[in-house]
């Protein structure tokens, strides 16, 4: 940890500190049952796993947006949602926060992917990325999911959208 925080001159005890900290944290720590999980560093990190895991016959998204906007607004789903992956076989990669490019990517199988269109007030549309987890049995109960939701592990499933950035 020494070596990181020298290497980007970063002090500890700063916010900055804590966000590295909470990233090596999460990419070290071991993963939930049934799920495979790598931080990676590169796209050609990301598609390695995702080869590894999946075969060769992959598809990437991420979320699409017709124009950006400053503006918060309400969207409304459109016509046309679409399950994507084969038998809930998908690998999703997340952008941490790094003072460089690192995916939190993690594959299981009780994970089902959505490509979600969306509507703004404003007319503009939005092709999204929707995941539900089926089983949160292992997830930490003090998950921000859980409080949100007013639910318990393994109750229901948990889905959200993915962010912009995420794969």
């Amino acid at each position: 940890m020494e070596n990181i925080l020298d290497k980007f001159s970063i002090k500890k005890g700063s916010k900055e500190y804590e966000i590295v900290k909470n990233t090596i944290n999460d990419c070290e720590e071991k993963g939930i049952k049934g799920e495979e999980k790598l931080c990676v560093t590169s796209l050609e990190s990301m598609l390695d796993f995702t080869i590894s895991k999946l075969g060769k016959n992959v598809e990437v998204v991420s979320a699409e947006v017709k124009k950006e906007s400053n503006e918060l607004q309400q969207y409304v789903i459109g016509k046309g949602v679409k399950k994507l992956g084969d038998k809930n076989k998908t690998v999703v990669c997340h952008k941490e926060n790094y003072p460089f490019a690192v995916f939190y990517c993690h594959k299981t199988d009780t994970t089902k992917v959505y490509s979600v269109p969306l509507e703004g007030v404003d007319g503009n549309r939005v092709k999204a990325v929707a995941v539900c987890h089926t089983d949160t049995s292992q997830w930490n109960p003090k998950h921000l999911a859980f409080h949100v939701l007013k639910v318990q592990p393994g109750i229901v499933p948990v889905c959200h959208f993915v962010p912009q950035d995420h794969v």
